[in-house]
């Protein structure tokens, strides 16, 4: 089967781009799925091309396909959508990265409001670790088309330079840097000022090998939205109530009673997010 460069795909930023064979490989192979299945979503979604065909619906054709062979392959396959659903105010995706950053060792407060010179400023995530401190500020797309552009690194940096002026005053300065986190993409230029200014940049597929993709991936720290056993309705309550990891919910699988979930769901719903989350025992 021939990897033509030929043919052009519709992306979600309505962009053009040539279709890759590897690529769908790639991220089919990183659901854990076998090298059969895998060729066999290549040949169907290969049959079924066709020139300006979306992402989209490449996508939901492959993830249709693992979901009736193995959900939990399925689960993973979704993550980037997974994160989307954290939305639409953004507030859970700032406690989503609280997560993802407790499980790399800091202690963390969401929505701390700090003094500048100038004036105070409300973070998004104050972390801390081995005596320092980072600030760490989300910003959460929820069209999956839209860049972080170059305006959201400099507005963050310029909110840095204010609190480390007010912190420099203190006789124990330990304000190390700060973080910009988004679910989506940064454009060029961004990039270009986050070195530049020092700034630490995080993104869906930035920095290679160490991008939120990675991290969630590398720790097994799925959101619960990543799920495909439970409902929209199911998932949104265990937000409400501050569940957003898989693994917050092996731990508190109790919260699935207040739903109503019978118990042969909950076993196969705890079951898919102990795969998901690398937890062996599933709760009881």
């Amino acid at each position: 089967m021939s990897n033509t460069h030929l043919l052009k795909i519709t992306k979600a930023s309505g962009e053009q781009a040539d279709f890759s064979y590897e690529k769908l490989r790639t991220s089919l192979k990183h659901t854990g799925a076998g090298d059969r299945l895998i060729e066999h979503i290549i040949r169907t979604v290969h049959d079924e091309l066709y020139p300006g065909i979306s992402t989209r619906e490449i996508y939901n054709r492959a993830f249709a396909i693992l979901r009736k062979d193995t959900p939990v392959f399925a689960s993973k396959y979704k993550l980037k959508k997974a994160i989307y659903e954290l939305g639409p105010s953004g507030f859970p995706f700032e406690r989503f990265i609280g997560a993802v950053l407790q499980y790399s060792g800091y202690k963390n407060e969401i929505g701390k409001v700090i003094p500048g010179t100038c004036v105070h400023h409300e973070i998004d995530v104050f972390a801390r670790k081995n005596g320092t401190v980072t600030l760490v500020e989300c910003k959460f797309h929820g069209d999956q088309g839209r860049k972080c552009d170059v305006k959201i690194p400099l507005y963050i940096h310029s909110r840095f330079l204010d609190i480390n002026s007010a912190w420099k005053a203190h006789a124990e300065n330990n304000l190390t840097g700060s973080w910009l986190v988004t679910n989506t993409r940064f454009t060029s230029d961004a990039l270009k000022y986050g070195r530049c200014a020092g700034l630490y940049l995080l993104s869906w597929d930035h920095p290679e090998e160490n991008s939120l993709k990675d991290r969630i991936d590398r720790l097994g720290l799925h959101p619960v939205t990543s799920s495909t056993l439970m409902t929209k309705r199911e998932k949104q309550f265990l937000l409400d109530k501050g569940i957003v990891l898989c693994r917050d919910l092996h731990k508190e699988s109790f919260m699935l009673d207040h739903i109503g979930v019978s118990e042969k769901r909950k076993k196969n719903i705890l079951r898919e997010i102990c795969e998901l989350c690398h937890v062996n025992r599933i709760a009881e």
